[in-house]
């Protein structure tokens, strides 16, 4: 009876995907385990395995060689002898399989978290009097905070978000080393949900290694950093969960008690947890490309739906807050409306709603009516993808918009109107601008005039009902039209002692403070 091919019946106990890439070191350990394999019965359709042998060029410890499908075994069929293992190869499979285990995520790991920092925070918020009778009212309360941040240069500036440190009274970090530090606020901005911390009397830190949100792809490997139950757990150090990049330019519209929206956001599956705010989002090479900020949760903790901050605009914003104190916003001189909305909030596209004559986007020959197709490398699908746009612009950046109907127009961005407009302050902590055209549009006001508030102090603002972009309308009942009016009719109630209130557009709305006097 002639021979007969053998068929090999073994069932791996791991799986080999992507032998090139991932699960090299294992080569050996492969031939051996099928080594062990039993003999199936012959069959008459197998073909002859020495006709059939192929060969691989596998890489293995950064070495290449060429092994074949008869390297698994011996000349004899049925693969009974050990593997093959080429002279350069370690036999000792449990070395192979200990350095498989540092993978690309354990290394990024391990370049971040020692960067990465927990942030304690006190707060003084103010209590609501539930009843007028009751005994035990405090007008104030203490309490606390947990988030995360990283440190980004050896100075000791640390990011984080807004909301971690937002009227923070005290701040305390404490590194993955235990060590405590004080730190100061440099700056913080709501609308990016983006703070700077300062440490006090810091040396010897560690940096996390800055990448970039551009290039990102969908699918690819995250690690998400940060301290979920803060100073609950047995120690200071971090911890990590892993996922992969589930969508790129996410929007998030607020709901409830939340501020603001979160625009142009990477999304991610990495599990991101209350604690986890203000941690970095990091690829595969251990660089930071995001601040996790916030999740989309029915029960409160991580459901595979988190969101981080792109880090260069992050990074733009940090820049500005140390050198400003605030961030210095860009405007083009155009507001743009949704085409083809439907009932469920869907559009189609963006048009040009209204052009500020004299704007720079006047100037570069933009028209109203007309749909915008892109800005910059940004498609225009909804006005949040415009708003999105603008929040990476700044004072001076020049940026290409596609029109349709028309070829590409550049258009050269100038500070926002409000921040340029001379100043007037009518109190010792209240400064107004007047109302122009051009920050009627910046600020989306019903008034064309009146002073608009620009700055003005806590105290003040809980004692006379004003806030940050309310415009002054009235003195009693004198009608303001400018900034400086404004003053004029205070500095008359004020040198004859008289009471007076104030009319101003809050939100669209006309509004009166109560009776004021001065004292």
């Amino acid at each position: 009876m002639p021979n007969e091919p053998i068929a090999v019946n073994c069932k791996p106990q791991f799986t080999m995907c992507n032998v090139c890439l991932t699960f090299l070191s294992v080569v050996a350990m492969a031939g051996l385990l099928l080594a062990g394999c039993e003999e199936a019965p012959r069959t008459t359709d197998t073909p002859d395995m020495e006709e059939a042998t192929t060969s691989t060029e596998v890489l293995t410890g950064g070495q290449a060689y060429r092994t074949s499908s008869s390297d698994f075994g011996s000349g004899s069929f049925g693969g009974s002898s050990p593997a093959t293992i080429p002279p350069s190869q370690d036999p000792d499979p449990t070395s192979q399989l200990t350095a498989s285990r540092t993978t690309a995520i354990v290394r990024a790991a391990r370049t971040v978290a020692p960067a990465v920092v927990t942030i304690a925070v006190r707060r003084r918020e103010r209590v609501r009097r539930r009843s007028f009778f009751d005994p035990y009212y405090l007008p104030f309360r203490e309490t606390q905070g947990l988030g995360s941040g990283f440190i980004i240069d050896p100075r000791g500036t640390v990011l984080t978000n807004h909301h971690v440190v937002d009227d923070a009274t005290e701040i305390l970090v404490t590194l993955p080393d235990a060590r405590d530090f004080t730190a100061r606020l440099a700056g913080s901005d709501p609308a990016t949900d983006i703070a700077v911390l300062v440490l006090q009397d810091a040396e010897d830190l560690p940096v996390a290694p800055l990448g970039t949100a551009s290039d990102l792809m969908i699918g690819e490997w995250t690690v998400a950093i940060g301290n979920p139950f803060g100073g609950l757990l047995s120690n200071a150090e971090p911890s990590v969960t892993a996922g992969v990049v589930s969508a790129l330019g996410r929007h998030l519209v607020p709901g409830g008690d939340d501020e603001g929206f979160h625009l142009g956001m990477i999304q991610t599956d990495a599990s991101i947890n209350p604690g986890n705010s203000g941690g970095p989002l990091v690829n595969a090479l251990g660089e930071v490309v995001g601040i996790n900020a916030s999740i989309l949760s029915r029960s409160g903790g991580s459901e595979g739906l988190g969101f981080a901050i792109p880090i260069d605009r992050a990074l733009k914003v940090a820049r500005d807050l140390a050198e400003f104190g605030e961030v210095r916003r860009a405007w083009l001189g155009f507001q743009v409306d949704a085409v083809e909305a439907d009932n469920f909030g869907r559009s189609r596209g963006v048009r040009i709603a209204r052009v500020t004559l004299g704007s720079p986007a006047a100037e570069a020959g933009v028209q109203s009516g007309a749909r915008l197709l892109r800005v910059g490398a940004s498609p225009m699908a909804t006005p949040l993808d415009y708003e999105a746009a603008m929040l990476d612009l700044r004072a001076g950046d020049r940026i290409e918009l596609a029109v349709e109907g028309s070829g590409p127009v550049v258009v050269q961005a100038v500070a926002l109107p409000s921040v340029t407009a001379e100043r007037v302050e009518l109190l010792e902590d209240l400064q107004v601008v007047t109302v122009t055209a051009a920050i009627q549009a910046e600020r989306g006001l019903a008034s064309s005039e009146g002073a608009l508030v620009v700055e003005i102090s806590d105290n003040l603002s809980r004692m006379i009902g004003l806030a940050t972009g309310d415009v002054l309308l009235g003195v009693n009942n004198r009608r303001v039209d400018t900034a400086r009016e404004a003053a004029e009719e205070l500095r008359r109630t004020q040198q004859g002692g008289r009471s007076f209130f104030l009319a101003f557009e809050r939100g669209g709305r006309l509004v009166r403070t109560g009776l004021l006097t001065w004292r």
